[in-house]
């Protein structure tokens, strides 16, 4: 069986989107890329963890996984292709509870869609993702003294030198840079950065923030984001 399916319309008229399937249901599977193919997308699969794997490092535009896999569940997947793919991934889950979806987030998800759902819901989310992202990559860069942030790229460098951030981390980076000296409490940087499923708990902004600070005092920048205590965060590089 072919994994790979090409179709006609897609971004920039000429190439498809690329989306990767990851399920161990051969029939969500075949659903999913006959749904997609018939919209316009190029569809690839993986039924197992380390295919999935291989299958991520061809750089999708989407991934679409699934939580309740046997061996390697989707949690542990998201967190093994996280730092390599920057693509945004939508898990596909049967857990509804608010701990799933933070553990989901945390593993580096953009966004939490519980079964059953509409294929309408699931397509309007594909494409706002996409359109997001397209709209990220558009951006170009911005320089703070030391510190350069390339939106296009979505790298960081510290006087020439790339800083490792992960998808979430740099998006939080990109909302604060971009809206200079701007408060956003903990609550709007959830919602901005974690999208359409933003109301989890948005305890976990702050450890994000704590790493982000971390790892600019590591590579020897001052302070780029202050604390306003009782409202939020801003930048202040």
């Amino acid at each position: 069986m072919e994994s790979y399916y090409s179709a006609g319309i897609g971004k920039g008229s000429v190439m498809a989107y690329h989306i990767l399937i990851i399920d161990d249901e051969a029939e969500v599977v075949a659903m999913l890329r006959s749904f997609l193919t018939r919209n316009n997308y190029q569809v690839s699969f993986a039924l197992e963890g380390a295919e999935a794997v291989r299958k991520a490092k061809e750089q999708p535009d989407l991934i679409l996984l699934d939580i309740n896999m046997p061996q390697m569940d989707g949690i542990e997947i998201c967190r093994e292709i996280r730092e390599t793919v920057s693509c945004p991934i939508l898990f596909l889950t049967a857990r509804d509870q608010d701990a799933d979806k933070v553990e989901g987030f945390e593993a580096g998800g953009d966004d939490y869609i519980v079964k059953p759902f509409s294929l309408a819901e699931l397509k309007a989310r594909i494409e706002a993702h996409l359109r997001r992202d397209r709209r990220d990559r558009e951006i170009q860069r911005k320089v703070f003294g030391d510190l350069t942030v390339d939106y296009s790229a979505r790298e960081v460098y510290v006087r020439g030198e790339s800083i490792h951030f992960n998808r979430k981390e740099f998006d939080i980076i990109k909302l604060l840079s971009l809206n200079r000296g701007q408060v956003f409490d903990r609550g709007k940087i959830y919602d901005r950065v974690w999208g359409l499923e933003g109301d989890g708990d948005d305890t976990v902004i702050m450890e994000h923030i704590r790493k982000i600070r971390l790892k600019l005092a590591n590579a020897g920048c001052g302070a780029c984001i202050e604390t306003v205590w009782g409202i939020g965060y801003k930048w202040i590089g």
